[in-house]
């Protein structure tokens, strides 16, 4: 029996089988399909890729079609700038520039002042140690690079920051989706960039390699968008990134107090050296922080859904 186009029955497995036809994606777009019909669409689609281009097809088609296009082209041009001149669509839609799909897809963090802070913070590194000749340089790298993504990641989804937040959250391919793209974006330049500062820097054996930070910062990241899903990504990233400090400056600030470290030098190197290394060298640690990221990750499943409609968080923070 053909169930397309029909508002399915309360049923599992019809709900799993129904699909949007052409004749309901063309009434929906017309504004004449029943409540009842366009509410079932509506909700389908949020799950369903195939029918929300078959509906977005329908409604390029419709009467509504130029009038959507154009408010689109505005609102890309209003947050990426004047798009570069492009040939036209058969539908009549407007192209946009490639550099400015990209660019918002990346999200806020790499047009603004997050990407500068990070090249900044991997120049004063290599400055320090070449320049100043300050052997504390690789270990505070080591202790900073992983929150420096999480502070890309606040900056990356929410009102507060992106001009266009209603219209992707509210699209299907908005929510976790694209918060995951952007997130993935902080990712690609933060990972490389910092590990590549870490083994330019002078090597030593009290100091982890360079490249161990990198299952810890996953690992924070992603506690970071679990926790985002209860309170939004800004309050996430902050109170992550403060576990981090305090659970890095307590024992160092102890263990220097009780080797009279505290007062001779500001900044107690050889203690912050030595629990780096307990606390990010060896199979164990690296395996703790991997069993870590992937509990973070289930998490993250399961609290997917709550990603899907704009101003997700506590009390709707972003």
């Amino acid at each position: 029996m053909n169930t397309a186009g029909k508002r399915p029955k309360d049923t599992s497995r019809t709900m799993r089988a129904w699909h949007v036809d052409d004749a309901l994606a063309a009434a929906y777009a017309a504004g004449s399909a029943p409540e009842p019909d366009a509410w079932s669409l509506e909700k389908h689609v949020e799950s369903c890729g195939a029918c929300a281009v078959r509906v977005s097809a329908a409604v390029r088609r419709g009467a509504a079609g130029p009038v959507l296009a154009e408010v689109r082209a505005a609102v890309l041009t209003a947050a990426t700038g004047p798009a570069p001149r492009t040939s036209a669509l058969r539908t009549g839609v407007p192209r946009t520039g490639l550099v400015a799909r990209v660019l918002w897809a990346a999200g806020p963090a790499l047009r603004g002042s997050w990407l500068v802070a990070l090249v900044l913070v991997a120049a004063g590194a290599v400055g320090l140690a070449y320049g100043a000749g300050f052997d504390g340089a690789r270990p505070l790298l080591l202790a900073l690079a992983p929150v420096l993504p999480l502070a890309g990641v606040a900056v990356s989804y929410g009102q507060h920051v992106d001009p266009m937040y209603e219209i992707g959250a509210s699209s299907p391919g908005g929510g976790l989706r694209l918060l995951l793209t952007r997130t993935a974006a902080v990712l690609a330049v933060s990972l490389p960039l910092l590990t590549l500062t870490g083994a330019v820097l002078p090597a030593s054996t009290e100091v982890p390699g360079a490249a161990a930070w990198l299952l810890p910062g996953l690992a924070l990241t992603l506690a970071a968008l679990v926790l985002g899903s209860y309170v939004g990504c800004r309050t996430a990233a902050g109170t992550v990134a403060a576990v981090w400090a305090v659970a890095l400056a307590v024992p160092v600030l102890g263990t220097a107090r009780q080797g009279g470290a505290v007062g001779i030098s500001p900044l107690p190197v050889a203690e912050l050296s030595a629990y780096l290394t307990r606390f990010l060298d060896g199979a164990a640690a690296q395996g703790g922080w991997a069993a870590g990221a992937a509990v973070c990750a289930g998490l993250l499943v399961l609290r997917r859904r709550s990603f899907d409609h704009p101003g997700f968080g506590a009390a709707g923070r972003i």
